[in-house]
Parts: C-alpha cells; sequence; structure tokens
C-alpha cells in the first residue's frame, strides 16, 4: 500500500493523540459508590471536590447494589471509595475480602460505636453516622380508612393493614436487611419470619431503595413504611402529614459506613476523601440535604431534628453477626425462599 505524505503526517498526528490519550487519566481521580440518598451524595462530593481540587466520579446505587457490584468487579475494581449506606454490607463485604484496611488518624476522635465498627472489621471499615430504624404513617391515609394509629412492629401484620404498609427488599437495601436482622435479634429466627410471613400480606410494594416507602409515605401512595426514622423526619420537613414511630418492641439501627475498595486504582486520593469525609466540617454537611442521624465524629452535634435515641428501646444489635457474608447468604436465601415467594 503507497502512502501519501499527507496521509502519513495524520498517522503521526492520530499516533501522538492516541499517546497523549494514554498518558492522561481516563477516569475521575477518586470513583465514589455512595449508598445514601441522591442529593447527600451530590452534596458530599461537590464539595469535596471544591474544597480539595480532586476530582469524584460518584454513582448512587442501594448497599445491596454495591455489595453485589464489588463482588462482580472483584478481579477488576472499578470504584475507589464506598460512601455511606447501612454498615452490615460494608461488614459482609470486609468479610468477603473485597475491602482494604484502614486505620485513619481521625478514629480515636470518633464515638465508641464508629470505632468498634473499625474494630469489628479488622479495620477495613468505619461508622460514619447512626440512625435508628422505625416505621411512619401517612396522618391523612390513616384517618381517612379509619384505622387506628399502629404503635408497635405487631400492629403491623394486623387484617386491617392489608396492602397499606410499604418496605424496601433486603436483597437491594440496606434499610431493608436492617430490618430483616432487627426481627431476627427481637424474637429469634423462626418466629421472626412467622412474622416476615403475616407482614408479607400487607406489603404493597418491595422498593429498590430503602428510603423509598418515607417518599412514598410523604405522596399518600403507601399509609405505612418501614424505613430508618431520619428518612421519615425529612419526609416531614418538606411539609407532608407523616409521622414517626418507634416500636414499642424495641427497634434496631443502622452505623453508616465508609469503606476504601480493594484494588482501588486511586487509592491516595480516595484516602483523602476518607479522612475528609470523618471532619465535623464534612459530616456537618447532612442536615443541608435531609439526613439528620447522629454523626460519627464526637465534637459534632447532633442535628436538633435527629431522633432522641435515648428515649428509643434499641436492642443491642449484633454486628458482626449480621455483618456476615454467609449469614446474609443464608437469610437472604430463606427470604426469597419463604417469603418473597408467597403471593400477596
Amino acid at each position: 500500500m503507497i502512502r501519501t505524505s499527507a496521509s502519513i503526517r495524520l498517522l503521526a498526528i492520530a499516533a501522538v493523540g492516541a499517546a497523549w490519550l494514554a498518558a492522561s487519566p481516563a477516569r475521575a481521580q477518586v470513583v465514589v459508590y455512595c449508598g445514601v440518598d441522591e442529593d447527600w451524595c451530590r452534596g458530599m462530593t461537590t464539595a469535596f471536590t471544591k474544597e480539595t481540587g480532586i476530582r469524584t466520579d460518584m454513582t448512587r446505587m442501594s448497599n445491596g447494589e454495591i455489595f453485589a457490584k464489588l463482588r462482580a468487579e472483584r478481579e477488576n475494581p472499578r470504584g475507589d471509595i464506598w460512601w455511606g449506606g447501612t454498615g452490615d454490607p460494608h461488614l459482609q463485604a470486609a468479610d468477603d475480602g473485597l475491602t482494604d484496611p484502614y486505620l485513619s488518624p481521625t478514629l480515636p476522635k470518633l464515638r465508641d460505636w464508629a470505632q468498634k465498627y473499625s474494630e469489628v472489621s479488622k479495620g477495613r471499615t468505619v461508622g460514619i453516622y447512626l440512625g435508628a430504624l422505625g416505621f411512619g404513617y401517612n396522618t391523612e391515609e390513616l384517618a381517612s380508612k379509619k384505622l387506628a394509629a399502629p404503635a408497635c412492629w405487631a400492629d403491623l401484620i394486623k387484617p386491617e393493614f392489608h396492602q397499606e404498609v410499604q418496605m424496601a427488599d433486603p436483597n437491594s437495601s440496606g434499610t431493608a436487611w436492617t430490618a430483616l436482622a432487627t426481627f431476627v435479634q427481637l424474637w429469634g429466627e423462626d418466629p421472626a419470619f412467622d412474622y416476615l410471613k403475616k407482614l408479607h400480606h400487607n406489603i404493597n410494594e418491595y422498593t429498590k431503595a430503602g428510603a423509598a416507602p418515607a417518599l412514598a409515605m410523604g405522596r399518600g401512595e403507601t399509609t405505612v413504611g418501614i424505613v430508618f426514622q431520619h428518612d421519615i423526619i425529612a419526609v416531614a420537613k418538606t411539609g407532608k402529614p407523616v409521622k414517626v414511630v418507634s416500636p414499642c418492641e424495641g427497634t434496631g439501627y443502622e452505623i453508616g459506613a465508609m469503606s476504601l475498595i480493594k484494588g482501588a486504582r486511586h487509592m491516595d486520593d480516595a484516602k483523602k476523601f476518607y479522612e475528609w469525609a470523618l471532619t465535623p466540617a464534612a459530616q456537618a454537611l447532612a442536615p443541608q440535604f435531609g439526613s439528620f442521624q447522629l454523626p460519627s465524629n464526637a465534637s459534632l452535634a447532633p442535628p436538633p431534628e435527629s431522633p432522641d435515641l435515648s428515649k428509643i428501646r434499641l436492642i443491642t444489635y449484633d454486628s458482626a453477626k449480621f455483618g456476615s457474608a454467609a449469614v446474609r447468604e443464608r437469610l437472604l436465601k430463606r427470604f426469597n425462599d419463604e417469603v418473597k415467594s408467597l403471593p400477596r
């Protein structure tokens, strides 16, 4: 094949361009898998970039989806850091060897429960906030259907609440996994699954995201939603007629967590995000985006809207057990086989 001088020059220019592209970063410097509300995810990553100049590429997913993605990408990790979402999947990922150990110099400045998370995971994750599980109801829907206000978990399986309750799917949602784990710890495994089967008949939808039932409740699309209490508070602050309930039997809680992904391509900058996310200034951003959990940095007071944990009957949540990948797989299989497959 005969090449003209012009074609040779074009090939040379293309080769130089290809070399420049290969030498340039093909992606953002920090790839963040984010497990909280979209607005908070974007607020955090935008603030980090503004303060540090380090670019971010953020993907928002439910925590179950992030855990599944890390498993699928085990041999070729695409993410650098997993920020937010319930801690059990973070612990399960640590148990699976999907995250890297890291002991932040800020660790001693965190609340005890956040430090314990690091200890339980052998340094592979850390607590960044705490929130209590519960449920809420739309007061207008309740009144229009002449239903008595539910106060206990037991109320949600009453016949009058048929198709009136919404919760997320524990296969995809950390919130719903916390609910499943809470019921097992409250009553024992077999009684918990008996309860879930009865509750199933009253469920109108299993959503993918944990906070979705709170939003649906605010819109009047469901009367009751099983969610974290701070998610209901966020909806109430928008003027929706919803009320928070701390169940009379007691309830579990989440410790939202953060983990460095094993094999991260931008580990140094991921650690910078990690350190920044533990600062009081970064954690103080949460209420601006409708998130009212207890922050892990001990120098930062909880938002005034946060549920008063001293007035909630919290169980002693077994993070080590329910942060096990094997326990997760077994209980989810039982949920899918014995509960989700039932007719409603």
